[in-house]
């Protein structure tokens, strides 16, 4: 029975390591790089959306009160001005210059409307 639950125990706190972590959009902005290619979990407000039609590409800002972030969708239709989602996504950016990162936001994998 110590055995069972133990395995138990073990294999929940391994999913749960493996889920994608929610994190402030103020800490991606500031340690890009510990984020870089990482599934994360970000919930917002949308600020501004657009997309072209008969495009597959989406993108929209969303902004949690610490800082904004750009997403980008290739799933569905963008999220209008105003509403509040929940993005799961990698951390990608364009390039690095001087240090900066230019061009960081996350690549959407999932999106539940809040």
């Amino acid at each position: 029975m110590k055995k069972t639950l133990a395995v138990a125990l073990l294999s929940a706190f391994v999913i749960a390591g493996c889920a994608a972590r929610g994190v402030r959009i103020a800490e991606l902005k500031d340690q890009p790089t510990k984020y870089a290619t990482r599934s994360v979990s970000v919930t917002g407000v949308v600020t501004t959306s657009w997309g072209v039609p008969l495009m597959p590409l989406q993108v929209y800002n969303i902004d949690d009160g610490s800082g904004e972030i750009t997403v980008v969708s290739r799933s569905g239709r963008t999220p209008a001005r105003g509403t509040r989602v929940q993005v799961k996504g990698k951390v990608n950016e364009v390039a690095v210059f001087g240090g900066r990162s230019i061009g960081l936001h996350i690549q959407e994998e999932d999106r539940k409307i809040r």
